[in-house]
């Protein structure tokens, strides 16, 4: 299993951090002078002991000097010293005393080969310190808990983003009384949905070298205080092979990943981590209100504060490689998966559960006296959830052959497709445990086998499907031309509205099952049709809790909503998946309450509906669209324009925040202040959020990180409930809607309005070779061909990643904060940094990704990879982004970005000078596939797309994101 990497968000200002050259960056042969560099090694007599920083520094460096070693003994001195001459002159750039000329002029002289050694090398360095960082953040926190547990009985920790330290503060402040507390946290739901899109640049086989190689980490923490002189001799040679084989691992994937294999790796962090992680927090939340709301305000059994979702196999936007099929496929493997573990702690709870004693209801249930009746109980719970294990995989066999689907939306007796069945029969276990006098025993597996199946379900994690609202529209077009009744398509929207209402309410399907595959109908129904109408006969076919929302992309209209519901309905579904329009553009956003108005003033819908309605915001398509600074003020507004106007309609509205790992894409390093800046009475314990690529792994592929993720959500939602948020005046407003303008208008002009642009963003970043790489199912692009707007957020972004330019992130910012700091609004937005809490949010989230940015090296991209008039243009680029930096300095008062952060300025200091060696070797890369392709050596050319795709790894590893 992939493991937790990094510790926190990196931040970087745009002037070099000189001073910050010595603080760590070991060569990768630094402790060579000792042929065995080991994990043990006492401090240096000089070194400060009280720093929490130490034992990190020691682990990187150790690591390290292994890397060079092992580099030096497999790939030779010469390659060795070709990567610390390049390190070198890196380091000299960055310390004033060389220029990136340099770095550009050594690496010319590299052979093919020597890119792609280099890149690994220093790719490799980079892996390594995510590994090591993210041990520390494990380290600190063990450090943290056990501090805290000798000083009070706390179960969760006593700080402002944890769900103890929110207890305490909304008890003290008297915002909430304990039983207000109790009600909200048994009824809040935070739903967190994973999402493979391809960001994860990283092979399955690296993650597992990387997993063994913290394993040895930690157990390197423990001998050094318990340790024999033996044991510590093993860790150290167990991580120095682990090193070596790491080094000598091929880490391009050869293939690209089907959606099922990503599905598979993308879950498997539920049965690696979560599936024991989300009950141990659980446990700690009940015993935290135990203690500090009373006895018997603990978090019910049947509470379910923490679910999880997928994309994984329902995501078919533009990705033509997830079928009907494809997705029964996904949902029965998850099935699978969940009923393994579930049979596992069935097994255990068999083992422990010898008691002799239970009550009335146990015996009735196992047909009378017996000597171990939860035993038998459990006996015939294992029996039918076996056949239930064997009729999944029998249909999993049967969807794979072609030989049909399967149809589980009328339950059964036999086997358990409903969660709510298992947990009743679990329910009489823990009853009787209870009640007769054994409420330990039922409050240790037996409660975290129920709060699973309360987050997981039988299904692990439901599947939300995903369609582009135009796919819908051609589908319900083929069946009205089928029906005689003209082209849908052809309605003005009142037509489709009022159609649309009548057959909801007529109950009846639109036409019989199956009438789109027959062959003498196809002039009607395309192949496109047919899948789109397939999904929806497949979504009726599954069992309770298969799948979750169905997520309409690109929806402008009521109609598109309704459409969605009456296609289910037709397809025979009794309980129809909800129905979540995706609002993304500028414009959509801005439409979507006038959209939303003609839905819920529709009786026919709210009759359906049931007065609930999810609404999906986009992040990365608007920012994409408008500039981060003008999407998110239009997210805003638009969630509280919804908000209200659900209340005023009797609707409650759940937003779903689709946001990515990147800024750019509406990301927040810092969850819990991003939940606290979303606007006042939108959230009211309701919260779902997409959890995206590298997010995944780092968010919840430790334990114990895994666990902190999940306080910290939990503690934000809570005190989201009850903050008092200070009211947005009209003239912070105004100044909102001006810096908005000013923003998009800029960020369009370049984007959109220079001719330039579309031909520079391809020449001077790696966007056309990064969509041949092999790093996730779905295709780059919605639609071939097209410019910028056809381009999918995700590779947008990445593209700007890699070279260090980040614009996405901060295009339009500097004019919009420099204009409004240099006339009248001047005082207004100081007031707006300072006051509330939203704004400065999004102006720390932009200093964080400038800081990160780096124009020089972008400018090394321009230089070797543009030619005319292009050049120009990325001279703008560099001076707005410039611009951004000093409007950012005066607004937030800092001489340098990013100053105020000494953790930022220790994880720069160590990545930055290897990050610049892979940009360099990067843009080599690229200058040579480019130049060289038409030459037609394909094994050269091999060996260059290796380098380029190891350098991408490596800056994405440096950068501790991608896309």
């Amino acid at each position: 299993m992939q493991r937790f990497i990094g510790a926190q968000s990196s931040l970087r200002s745009c002037t070099k951090l000189r001073s910050l050259s010595a603080l760590s960056q070991p060569p990768l042969g630094s402790s060579l002078a000792d042929p065995f560099p080991t994990l043990f090694k006492e401090p240096s007599p000089t070194a400060d002991t009280s720093d929490p920083n130490l034992a990190l520094r020691h682990d990187v460096k150790t690591m390290g000097a292994i890397l060079g070693s092992s580099i030096r003994s497999t790939a030779g001195n010469a390659v060795f010293n070709q990567v610390e001459q390049l390190r070198s002159l890196t380091k000299a750039w960055r310390e004033g005393s060389g220029s990136l000329s340099d770095v550009q002029r050594e690496v010319r002289k590299f052979t093919n080969h020597d890119l792609l050694k280099n890149s690994r090398a220093f790719a490799h360095f980079l892996r390594l310190a995510n590994v090591a960082e993210s041990h520390h953040r494990v380290r600190m926190l063990s450090k943290s808990d056990s501090a805290a547990s000798t000083s009070a009985v706390r179960a969760l920790p006593d700080k402002p983003d944890s769900s103890g330290g929110a207890i305490s503060s909304l008890l003290s402040s008297g915002a909430a009384t304990a039983d207000e507390i109790h009600s909200a946290l048994s009824t809040q739901r935070t739903e967190l949905i994973l999402t493979a899109h391809p960001t994860e640049v990283n092979r399955k086989t690296l993650l597992n070298h990387t997993a063994k190689i913290q394993k040895f980490l930690a157990e390197a923490d423990r001998c050094r205080e318990f340790g024999t002189k033996f044991e510590q001799m093993e860790v150290d040679s167990g991580l120095r092979s682990s090193i070596s084989s790491l080094w000598q691992s091929d880490e391009v994937s050869r293939f690209k990943p089907t959606v099922q294999s990503e599905a598979q790796r993308g879950t498997l962090v539920v049965s690696a981590v979560l599936w024991r992680a989300v009950p141990s927090f659980l446990r700690k939340l009940d015993a935290e209100m135990r203690s500090a709301l009373g006895e018997g305000r603990g978090l019910p059994l049947d509470a379910a504060p923490l679910k999880f979702g997928s994309w994984m196999g329902g995501d078919r936007d533009g990705n033509p490689n997830v079928t009907s099929n494809v997705t029964r496929e996904v949902a029965l493997a998850n099935r699978i998966e969940a009923g393994k573990l579930i049979m596992e702690d069935l097994r255990t709870l068999h083992e422990e559960l010898s008691i002799t004693k239970a009550t009335e209801e146990v015996g009735k249930m196992v047909g009378g006296e017996t000597r171990e009746p939860y035993r038998d109980l459990l006996k015939i719970i294992m029996s039918k959830m076996q056949r239930t294990l064997e009729t999944i995989e029998s249909d999993l066999l049967s969807v794979r052959k072609g030989l049909g689907g399967y149809d589980y939306s009328g339950g059964s007796s036999s086997i358990y497709l409903d969660t709510a069945d298992l947990c009743k029969d679990l329910a009489v276990v823990h009853r009787s445990l209870s009640e007769t006098g054994n409420a330990t025993i039922a409050g240790g597996g037996l409660s975290d086998l129920i709060r699973n199946l309360n987050c997981f379900g039988l299904t692990l994690v439901p599947l939300d499907l995903r369609q582009e609202s135009d796919r819908h529209e051609d589908a319900m077009d083929a069946i009205t031309r089928f029906l005689g009744q003209g082209s849908y398509k052809g309605w003005d929207e009142d037509t489709k509205v009022a159609w649309l209402g009548k057959q909801i309410s007529t109950k009846r399907p639109l036409i019989g099952r199956g009438t789109w595959r027959k062959e003498s109908n196809e002039h009607f129904f395309t192949p496109e049709v047919v899948e789109v109408l397939d999904t929806f006969e497949m979504a009726a076919e599954q069992g309770p809790g298969t799948l979750g929302a169905y997520v309409i992309s690109q929806a402008t209209l009521a109609s598109d909503v309704m459409c969605v519901l009456l296609l289910q309905l037709s397809a025979g579904s009794d309980s129809p998946l909800r129905v979540a329009p995706l609002f993304e553009t500028l414009d959509d956003l801005e439409g979507a309450t006038e959209t939303m108005r003609k839905l819920w003033d529709n009786p026919a819908y709210m009759g359906r509906c049931g007065g609930k309605q999810e609404i999906m915001v986009g992040y990365s398509d608007s920012a994409k669209d408008a500039g981060r600074l003008a999407a998110s003020w239009a997210q805003y507004e638009t969630q509280e324009k919804l908000a209200s106007l659900g209340r005023e309609k009797g609707v409650e509205v759940t937003f779903f925040h689709g946001k990515g790992g990147t800024v750019g894409r509406g990301g927040n390093p810092a969850t819990f202040h991003a939940i606290l800046g979303h606007p006042p009475d939108t959230i009211d314990g309701r919260f779902r959020v997409t959890e995206q690529g590298e997010m995944i792994n780092q968010n919840f592929g430790h334990p114990a990180i895994a666990e902190r993720t999940l306080d910290i959500y939990t503690a934000a939602v809570l005190a989201e409930r009850f903050r008092e948020e200070k009211v947005v005046s009209g003239k912070w407003r105004d100044a909102m809607d001006r810096l908005s303008a000013v923003s998009v208008e800029e960020y369009r002009g370049i984007v959109r309005g220079d001719d330039r642009f579309v031909k520079y963003f391809r020449d001077a970043t790696p966007e056309l070779e990064l969509t041949g790489l092999n790093i996730g199912s779905r295709p780059a692009k919605r639609k071939p061909g097209g410019g910028v707007e056809s381009l999918r957020a995700i590779p947008w972004n990445m593209a700007w990643t890699q070279t260090r330019c980040n614009l996405p992130t901060w295009l339009g910012v500097g004019s919009a904060m420099g204009g409004a700091l240099g006339g009248e609004d001047r005082e207004t937005i100081i007031e707006m940094y300072e006051e509330w809490g939203a704004f400065r949010t999004v102006v720390d989230l932009v200093e964080m990704v400038m800081v990160k940015s780096e124009g020089d090296i972008h400018g090394m991209y321009e230089d070797a990879l543009v030619e005319g008039e292009g050049k120009e243009l990325g001279r703008v680029i560099r001076r707005k982004m410039m611009e951004t930096e000093d409007a950012l300095r005066q607004l937030t008062g800092q001489e340098e970005l990013g100053s105020e952060n000494a953790l930022l300025k220790r994880s720069l200091g160590v990545r930055n000078p290897y990050v610049d060696c892979l940009n360099a070797l990067q843009v080599e890369c690229l200058r040579r596939l480019r130049m060289e392709a038409d030459i037609g050596n394909k094994a050269e050319e091999t060996v260059l797309r290796d380098a380029l795709m190891i350098s991408v790894n490596g800056v994405a590893n440096g950068m501790k994101n991608t896309g």
